[in-house]
C-alpha cells in the first residue's frame, strides 16, 4: 500500500469539494431496521436490476495484494461484509447522517496491513478508495447520507479532516476498471446504495 499513500498536496487538488449537508437522520438498512455501530452489512446498489452487485476487494495495477475496493459487475454478488465504526468511539445507539464513521471489511486478506477503507492514489485516473494500514494525509473519515426524502436510497461520502473550505466533504461514485467499479470521489453521480443486515442473511443461509 506504500504506493498509493496519500500526500496533502495530491489530495488537495484530486477531490471535488462540496458542502457538508447538516442533517441528522437514523440510517436504516433494506429492512427498515435501524444500522448499528460493529454490526456487519452489504453495501449493494439501490437499483438491483443491471446495478451490478455488492463490495469486494480486488487487485488492481502493479498490486500484488487485493487493497482496491470494487464493486462487482454481476448484480447476483453481495460482495463482502463491512462494518461501520463511530469516530468518536464505541457508543450505544445507531448510526446517524452526521456521525463521522471508519469503514472496514469484516475480514482482510493476509497481505493487507488494515481492512480499514482510505483514499488512495497511484497513477490511476482519479484517486480511488482502498483498504490500507491507516496512514491518510488527510485522515479522513466517511460519512452515510441520504438520497431524496422517503426514497430509501444512501450515499457514502469522505470527508478530509483538513480541506479547503474547512468542512467540506466529497460524494463517493464509481469508476469502470477491468475487474469491477471502483469507488471514488466524484461530483455530481454518487454511488445510490442500500445496507443489507450480514448477520441475518448468514442466519438464512444456515
Amino acid at each position: 500500500m506504500k504506493s498509493t499513500l496519500l500526500t496533502f498536496s495530491v489530495l488537495l487538488f484530486s477531490l471535488t469539494y462540496f458542502p457538508l449537508a447538516f442533517t441528522d437522520e437514523l440510517i436504516e438498512d433494506i429492512n427498515g431496521n435501524l444500522v448499528f455501530p460493529t454490526g456487519k452489512y452489504y453495501i449493494i446498489p439501490f437499483i438491483s436490476k443491471a446495478g451490478g452487485g455488492g463490495l469486494k476487494l480486488g487487485k488492481t495495477g502493479n498490486s500484488d495484494c487485493p487493497v482496491t475496493v470494487l464493486q462487482d459487475f454481476s448484480e447476483v454478488v453481495r460482495g463482502f461484509p463491512v462494518r461501520f465504526i463511530i469516530r468518536s468511539g464505541i457508543k450505544p445507539g445507531f448510526i446517524r447522517t452526521t456521525d463521522a464513521l471508519d469503514i472496514e471489511f469484516v475480514k482482510k486478506p493476509k497481505c493487507a496491513e488494515s481492512a480499514k477503507w482510505v483514499l488512495a492514489i497511484d497513477d490511476f485516473p482519479t484517486s480511488w478508495i482502498g483498504i490500507g494500514d491507516n496512514i491518510d494525509a488527510f485522515q479522513g473519515s466517511f460519512k452515510i447520507e441520504t438520497l431524496g426524502s422517503g426514497s430509501g436510497a444512501y450515499k457514502l461520502v469522505y470527508c478530509p479532516r483538513f480541506s479547503a473550505p474547512p468542512g467540506a466533504c466529497s460524494d463517493i461514485g464509481r469508476y469502470r476498471d477491468e475487474n469491477g467499479w471502483r469507488l471514488v470521489p466524484t461530483e455530481n453521480d454518487p454511488f445510490r446504495v442500500v445496507f443489507v443486515d450480514a448477520s441475518e442473511s448468514e442466519k438464512a443461509v444456515v
